[in-house]
């Protein structure tokens, strides 16, 4: 890949031209996450994503270019899922307790691991120049668990002296350390342990009676 030639921007791009771009992407992120950064290269690319090297080039001309569009990519997928209303903006430990049981109930998670986390291993290796984008993904995963403890607090729900970020980073180190030992192990139960004890953590903070919280399983 060239590196002179800036990348189109997607909200500038034809309906058409966004569905190339995000299936080059899709297939990008697959290939790193299998084989890794330096040994994903242009023609793995251009043949799982059945485009042209000239069409690659267009939307991806450098391959920090590619490599900032992935992150992007995940970010959105997985952000956009914590942020869902199924989660309540995560202000009850029930909401908590929900996000748990989705990912220690989901039969492949062993398997798939944490795509976001995943990914950044992978990159963090590199020489690339990705690393406060990777960085600014995290603290945005971080801050909506954060924002969450926060207003629990505001509910009356925990204790005031909870500290929401350190709270928030117990929680998302829980998740992908969890993730990690999950996968090595091929078996859910290091991460079903590691979010339930993290989320227990945060239930000592509680206020009873708290309609928040569910009894402990």
């Amino acid at each position: 890949m060239t590196t002179n030639t800036a990348a189109p921007a997607p909200d500038k791009l034809t309906a058409k031209g966004k569905a190339t771009r995000a299936r080059i992407l899709e297939h990008a992120a697959e290939l790193i996450y299998t084989k890794g950064v330096h040994a994903t290269n242009n023609e793995q690319l251009r043949r799982a994503a059945g485009v042209s090297g000239s069409q690659l080039n267009h939307y991806f001309p450098s391959k920090e270019s590619l490599v900032l569009a992935v992150i992007a990519w995940q970010a959105e997928r997985v952000l956009t899922f914590h942020r869902s209303e199924r989660f309540a903006c995560f202000d009850s430990l029930d909401a908590f307790r929900a996000w748990a049981d989705f990912y220690v109930g989901y039969e492949r998670a062993y398997q798939e691991g944490c795509t976001l986390g995943s990914l950044a291993s992978e990159i963090i290796k590199t020489d690339l120049d990705v690393h406060d984008e990777l960085a600014s993904v995290f603290d945005q995963w971080r801050v909506i668990f954060r924002d969450g403890i926060a207003r629990m607090q505001q509910l009356g729900r925990i204790s005031p002296e909870a500290d929401p970020t350190r709270l928030a980073n117990l929680l998302l180190a829980a998740f992908q350390g969890g993730m990690l030992l999950a996968q090595v192990a091929r078996d859910i139960a290091p991460l079903k342990d590691a979010l339930r004890s993290a989320i227990d953590y945060v239930q000592t903070f509680a206020r009873s009676p708290d309609p928040g919280v569910l009894q402990a399983r």
